[in-house]
């Protein structure tokens, strides 16, 4: 009896996490770019009385064995790099990317990268994201600018009232091979580690990585009836470990009110 109470309560351990990751889902909804996580458990492990196999004391084989489970335990929190939505915008310098690849920007000399493409122009005429991060590598606008424009290559051309050209450049994206190995900074930026591993940096449109799409954003990718139906059945099964704690509890209960 008491094996059931621990059990329950690592499933109510379990679904309270599962229940973190939806709420996180949920709060970045309009976030440009974010994407949405989904928590993996595994079960814990068996306490064995009798292995399937094992020989009888009269020479035959028991067909199945008794193997109790001592419950459940979050393993994993996996980012869902999916596509999300695209919103037209009037803004020059914002950019969505159709596919694989991450912009990259410079964190006081560190490279980190990001899907979100909301850029701004910093006071040195720099593209920067909202903290100021600069993009890598540098994308540098004139002051005479008066139209900035990017191809899906990642080609930029600034050009005055005219039409001639004042400025031009590249921007690449960089893709991982385990992009869900990344760790999550905050602030739509993602850093590398060990298990995502080095960022392969190359133009869009090649080797993989995706295209840019001009005055677009990514939405979140996080789907709102999919979280809800998460929500829904993590309360459930919440709910019906619960009851199995109060369960074991009354049978506790009256196994102590037993009289001779």
């Amino acid at each position: 009896m008491i094996r059931a109470l621990w059990t329950a309560a690592t499933g109510m351990e379990a679904q309270q996490i599962s229940q973190d990751v939806v709420a996180n889902n949920l709060a970045n909804i309009n976030t440009v770019g974010f994407k949405k996580a989904r928590a993996d458990f595994q079960d814990l492990m068996y306490q064995i009385y009798s292995k399937s196999g094992a020989e009888t004391s009269d020479g035959s084989q028991l067909p199945v064995g008794i193997e109790i489970g001592m419950g459940v335990k979050p393993v994993a929190v996996q980012k869902m790099f999916g596509q999300g939505d695209y919103m037209q915008t009037d803004n020059p310098f914002d950019f969505a990317i159709e596919g694989d690849g991450f912009f990259q920007l410079d964190n006081n000399g560190r490279t980190v990268y990001t899907r979100a493409g909301n850029f701004k122009i910093d006071r040195d005429g720099s593209l920067c994201n909202s903290e100021g991060l600069k993009l890598i590598p540098a994308v540098d606008v004139p002051m005479e600018m008066v139209h900035f424009t990017v191809d899906s290559g990642g080609t930029w051309t600034a050009t005055d009232d005219q039409g001639y050209s004042l400025a031009t450049g590249r921007i690449e994206l960089a893709r991982f091979t385990n992009p869900a190995g990344l760790t999550s900074l905050g602030r739509n930026l993602y850093d590398r580690t060990d298990a995502s591993g080095e960022a392969i940096s190359g133009n869009p449109g090649e080797e993989g990585n995706g295209t840019i799409s001009q005055r677009f954003l990514e939405m979140s990718n996080v789907n709102v009836v999919d979280e809800m139906v998460k929500m829904i059945v993590g309360q459930r099964a919440y709910e019906i470990n619960s009851k199995a704690i109060q369960t074991a509890d009354s049978m506790l209960q009256m196994a102590n009110g037993l009289k001779r």
